[in-house]
């Protein structure tokens, strides 16, 4: 067992005067996280939220056509304008104060939530949905730089716990509340249910978030630009690649040309980083540093298998086995309640063990989860047997967030704090937003693959309640073969951790 007593250096859990305003005195760091993790809360609930809410959501706004890539834009809409504003607004937190950020974009993201809920077309929703995405992108890095700036090295592990477990507890309500409020009063509720939270986010944010100090900073709009473009051309390449049959979108204008004009960019965007040696956007002299290189490159891959792996599983329970959304989001709760009871306890193992200890079994116990659950995606798989496959990601879960987000940070100084948590937040959401893309058009064509002629077949995927027999079998089949996607990529976040080690390298500050 710890000792609970503090020590000195760790009376004030803060690692010195030095990070606090002028006038404000060193605190507990934990009321201030609590206040700002109510608003992460909020994210993550509105992502898990809308993943269960899809199918209603197509039947309502896009119930004329089959193709499922129409309806995934609700949720890529919302992960690209998160990805991409994410290097900038955690240099605004580093530059404007972290507190005075997250209320900026908690207001922008419970003002757009009401306008979701009130849309009344699909391009109406996808539009407000980008606006709440910039209004995440505002709030996420700050809780990141809170913990660094406040927490000292060796207590930041039991704040990542906590992170970790709002992150499991947040799969259980979002699930369970979009489908009670999908069921009872409509898709709309899912985001009206934000606006309440979201003022009192506001008003305990506003009492415990301390003013910490700011650093003066230069932004880079080329590179913003640069980046912002690149993503979006590779995003609706790999969208709306199936829809257009990987060919001609329009004139010249070619999917392939979309996305390798996108990977052009990309690399131009890297190349100017490079040149840029006063304040990149992108300071890559930080990825020297193993730890922050391997676990941004585990992150994306968590990223991408978390987002592509509910989607698919979501339309088989609801489309093709006729399940409520309600009794979808039941199945997610041994995920939820294991994931939330154990990420405290691994996240305060982290202070003493290696971090391979306990990210290599929670890789391997999502990959195996989402294996599982491909398998068990049929007509005949009992209902109940769902929820032993859950219960492993549960336990991989636990394992996974806390590990990969303390050892990228660990080593980042004050001024640096704002640059890598927004580094890290854009890497894990561009795996978000490339897993999205990805996966509606790997599900689309393992649709057409196992119901020849869908394309022409009359429209009604998103039309509700139990899908024929005949139709139904080729659905599971193609949503089955779905979450190998996911799966093959959480090879990526293996071998990314194996180069995960408990060293101290050179500091940020050394690595610029």
């Amino acid at each position: 067992m710890t000792d609970p007593t503090p020590s000195p250096a760790s009376a004030t859990s803060g690692p010195s005067t030095g990070t606090y305003a002028h006038g404000h005195k060193p605190r507990s760091p934990w009321p201030a996280l609590w206040a700002l993790v109510i608003g992460f809360f909020m994210i993550l609930v509105d992502t898990t939220i809308v993943s269960v809410a899809n199918p209603a959501i197509k039947a309502a706004l896009d119930p004329d056509t089959n193709n499922l890539d129409n309806v995934v834009w609700v949720t890529s809409a919302y992960l690209l304008a998160y990805a991409v504003p994410l290097l900038i607004t955690g240099r605004l937190g580093d530059r404007f104060g972290p507190k005075n950020i997250y209320l900026i974009g908690l207001v922008i993201f419970t003002l757009s939530s009401l306008a979701c809920g009130l849309s009344t077309s699909l391009g109406m929703l996808v539009a407000f949905r980008a606006v709440q995405g910039l209004g995440a992108a505002f709030m996420t890095p700050q809780t990141m730089a809170v913990i660094t700036r406040t927490f000292p090295p060796e207590r930041r592990g039991a704040a990542m716990g906590l992170w970790g477990a709002t992150a499991g507890v947040a799969t259980l309500v979002g699930p369970l509340l979009g489908g009670l409020l999908v069921d009872a009063f409509g898709w709309e509720w899912i985001f009206y249910i934000n606006v309440p939270v979201g003022i009192i986010g506001f008003v305990m944010a506003w009492i415990f978030v301390p003013k910490l100090q700011t650093h003066p900073h230069r932004f880079d709009y080329i590179g913003v630009v640069l980046s912002a473009a690149a993503l979006f051309l590779i995003v609706f390449g790999l969208q709306e690649g199936q829809k257009y049959d990987w060919g001609v979108i329009t004139g010249p204008i070619t999917v392939w040309g979309m996305i390798a004009a996108g990977i052009v960019l990309l690399i131009v965007f890297v190349l100017q980083q490079w040149k840029t040696k006063s304040e990149a956007l992108v300071p890559l002299g930080l990825f020297r540093d193993r730890n922050f290189s391997a676990s941004n490159l585990g992150i994306a891959a968590v990223g991408f298998t978390v987002t592509s792996m509910s989607l698919p599983f979501m339309f088989f329970l609801q489309l093709a086995r006729g399940l409520t959304p309600t009794e979808a989001a039941l199945l997610l709760i041994p995920m939820a309640v294991i994931s939330g009871v154990l990420a405290p306890f691994a996240g305060s193992l982290l202070d003493r063990v290696d971090p391979r200890f306990i990210l290599i079994p929670g890789l391997l116990c999502v990959a195996g989860g989402v294996l599982w659950n491909s398998s068990l995606m049929n007509m005949d798989t009992p209902t109940w047997m769902f929820l032993l496959p859950s219960a492993l990601l549960g336990i991989g879960n636990a394992g996974m967030w806390g590990p990969l987000a303390t050892e990228a940070t660990r080593n980042l100084p004050p001024r640096q704090a704002g640059a890598g948590a927004g580094i890290y937040n854009t890497t894990r959401t561009i795996g978000s937003v490339v897993g999205s893309s990805a996966i509606a058009a790997f599900m689309q064509a393992r649709l057409e693959a196992n119901l020849p002629g869908l394309d022409q077949a009359p429209a009604g995927l998103g039309a509700g309640g139990k899908m024929p027999d005949a139709v139904a079998d080729g659905f599971s089949a193609g949503m089955s073969q779905s979450m190998l996607l996911p799966v093959s990529v959480m090879v990526v976040a293996l071998i990314a951790a194996l180069f995960i080690g408990r060293y101290k390298g050179k500091s940020a500050d050394e690595l610029r």
